[in-house]
């Protein structure tokens, strides 16, 4: 009996998390099936049953002359470039968290937390609208540059090739940064109050607990994320950086999500486009391993 109450409480468990696993299976695993693209010679709209089959034709193609080498570089340069901002600085929403709690008026703290979150919310063409109305040749920047007397001639904010890394970094975490903050707080939130008032007995100073209660229990949740920001450090998306592009600026923003769209909606090469986001999806998953291994290694546990 005993033995039939666990086999019927595990099958009542498992059709809980069913409806997951096929959304799972849908929408993560069956769009792999379209990796059998990078293998033919694809134009549409001929079926692919009636396309030849190339090989590795399309992956050869990539490094097969110094122009496109040179401009596949470029690309991963740039992704590494805008990646590796958001890993250099993932510690601010834990700072942001932490400085949120610290508010001790509650009405201006919610304030504070639904100004930041909603951003979150807002697509990646109304960030960009606003944007153009604060910083094109005719918004609102340009317009107090020009009544001070600080420009005489229009600055191309949004045209300009130089610091579009920095940029971009700063419209991802000005849109992110309440919303990633949550988890932070919810692990502060977490901390045991037996903690708290064991230091301020000790007589330890708000700082001293910050640093010795506070960011000791947030350390966790910041390796858990942090490794998963590393083991998609070749996503960066795609919606951001197609609206902000141009033809000033292409050169620095193209990442390779942006790459593999203009592939295939721009040049037509929809082969090639699916054979590089093959080889980005491989990486990412080698990534995720590998720093898996070295959490398991330094921390004695990981996330997989």
């Amino acid at each position: 009996m005993r033995s039939q109450s666990i086999r019927s409480n595990s099958f009542r468990k498992f059709l809980y998390i069913s409806p997951f696993m096929v959304l799972l299976a849908v929408f993560a695993y069956y769009p792999l099936y379209g990796w059998v693209y990078a293998f033919f010679d694809y134009t549409p709209p001929i079926p692919l049953s009636q396309s030849p089959f190339v090989g590795f034709k399309w992956f050869h193609s990539l490094v097969e002359n110094q122009v496109k080498i040179d401009q596949l570089l470029q690309v991963i340069k740039n992704t590494f470039g805008i990646s590796g901002l958001g890993i250099l600085f993932s510690w601010l929403p834990m700072l942001f968290a932490i400085f949120l709690t610290e508010i001790k008026a509650v009405r201006f703290r919610k304030f504070i937390q639904t100004v930041t979150t909603l951003p979150n919310f807002i697509s990646w063409v109304l960030v960009y609208s606003l944007a153009f109305s604060m910083f094109s040749s005719e918004g609102m920047v340009n317009g107090f540059l020009h009544m001070t007397g600080l420009s005489d001639s229009p600055v191309l904010f949004l045209q300009s090739s130089d610091h579009v890394w920095l940029t971009m970094w700063f419209w991802a975490t000005w849109k992110t940064l309440g919303w990633s903050a949550i988890l932070y707080i919810a692990a502060i939130m977490g901390i045991d109050e037996s903690l708290y008032e064991a230091a301020y007995v000790d007589g330890a100073t708000r700082m001293q607990v910050i640093r010795h209660v506070v960011l000791p229990s947030m350390m966790p949740t910041y390796f858990v994320l942090l490794m998963l920001q590393i083991a998609s450090f070749l996503n960066n998306g795609l919606e951001q950086y197609f609206v902000f592009q141009n033809a000033f600026n292409k050169d620095t923003i193209q990442v390779l999500d942006l790459y593999v769209y203009n592939l295939a909606m721009g040049g037509g090469s929809y082969s090639v486009s699916v054979a590089i986001s093959m080889l980005k999806s491989l990486i990412s998953v080698v990534l995720l391993f590998s720093v898996n291994g070295l959490s398991k290694l330094l921390r004695g546990e990981g996330i997989v």
